[in-house]
């Protein structure tokens, strides 16, 4: 009797490294025929945010919630300001940032998107379903605005893929790296991309459908993009900052995110019940899995950590990307 609940533990870090391994690697091939819209930064002003901003190809967009939406609000019954991500209309947000090594300056042009939902299932298994997920893309420029690094992750800080470009250094890459394709969580990244926007390229972010994972990265020409033009829409690039004053029909406005409180930073509304049950207790964290906020004034309340293991998480903290890039190898 006394080996029963062992057992019962036992039984339940079996099931949970089975449905981890299915969620994570798992995925249904696309069919050809299955649809996709193209999205693209809209022409403004032509500077540097724009000129880097990836077209994002979600597969799957007959669906709203495969379709890049833009966080909104409203009020309910209760006069109570509520946020959702409305799908029938696509924004991308962005945040320009600076940071330095010793070797030299940097800028990091973070491109964020959101969906509605990840929709829940069983078979597959959908590890991160749940409401308004997202995703970011960060461009890192080195001081002639030649792409070095391009990092893709979901904004609960998963499925972090870094991949370098031939504009960066061969030190700078990790010891031990090989020209070989990365896999990441059971999708395959480039090891390299070869990326000159100074000669008509831009990035090919491809989504796959229900879970928005990144499938591939690639820098294509304008003719390559030829396959997108009609399904084609275009998207207004605007400020990160306004995430945090969603304006509310009637007047006023609420914040996207958390701001006081145990869940300050956190996107609201993006709890994923899966992965708080399950994997919790590795990360030692009660909202594992949340979206969050990429702030600066975040960087000790709500790191964002691409790290499961707790003795990591400001090592691998993406709001000190200097930190976070030695901390996976790079040596910029």
């Amino acid at each position: 009797m006394r080996t029963f609940p062992l057992r019962i533990l036992s039984a339940f870090f079996c099931l949970t490294a089975v449905l981890l391994c299915q969620a994570c690697s798992h995925h249904v091939p696309i069919k050809p025929e299955t649809p996709f819209t193209c999205y693209q930064a809209a022409a403004q002003n032509g500077d540097v945010q724009e000129r880097f901003a990836p077209v994002f190809q979600a597969w799957g967009a007959d669906k709203a919630h495969n379709r890049i939406g833009r966080p909104k609000a409203f009020l309910d019954a209760n006069k109570k300001p509520q946020v959702y991500t409305d799908s029938g209309e696509p924004a991308f947000f962005v945040r320009q940032t600076q940071f330095s090594t010793s070797k030299g300056d940097y800028t990091n042009l973070v491109y964020r998107i959101h969906f509605s939902k990840i929709p829940y299932s069983l078979i597959p298994f959908t590890l991160t379903a749940g409401k308004n997920p997202g995703l970011l893309a960060v461009v890192t420029l080195d001081k002639e605005e030649r792409p070095v690094l391009v990092t893709t992750v979901h904004t609960c800080g998963c499925y972090l893929s870094i991949i370098p470009t031939t504009h960066l250094p061969k030190e700078c890459l990790p010891e031990g790296w090989e020209d070989a394709p990365q896999k990441v969580y059971g999708e395959t990244h480039p090891a390299m991309l070869d990326y000159s926007p100074d000669q008509g390229q831009r990035l090919l972010i491809e989504l796959r459908p229900e879970i928005h994972r990144v499938m591939n990265v690639r820098a294509v020409n304008e003719r390559e993009l030829d396959a997108c033009r009609k399904q084609l829409e275009q998207a207004p690039l605007l400020a990160a900052g306004g995430l945090r004053e969603l304006e509310i029909a009637g007047g006023g406005s609420v914040s996207f995110f958390h701001e006081a409180g145990m869940r300050k930073g956190f996107v609201k509304n993006s709890v994923k019940p899966w992965e708080s049950l399950l994997m919790s207790w590795m990360a030692l964290d009660l909202f594992v899995g949340s979206d969050k906020a990429y702030s600066d004034s975040l960087v000790e309340d709500n790191p964002f950590y691409t790290s499961l293991k707790p003795w990591n998480r400001q090592k691998s903290n993406m709001l000190r990307f200097a930190d976070f890039l030695r901390f996976w190898g790079y040596d910029l």
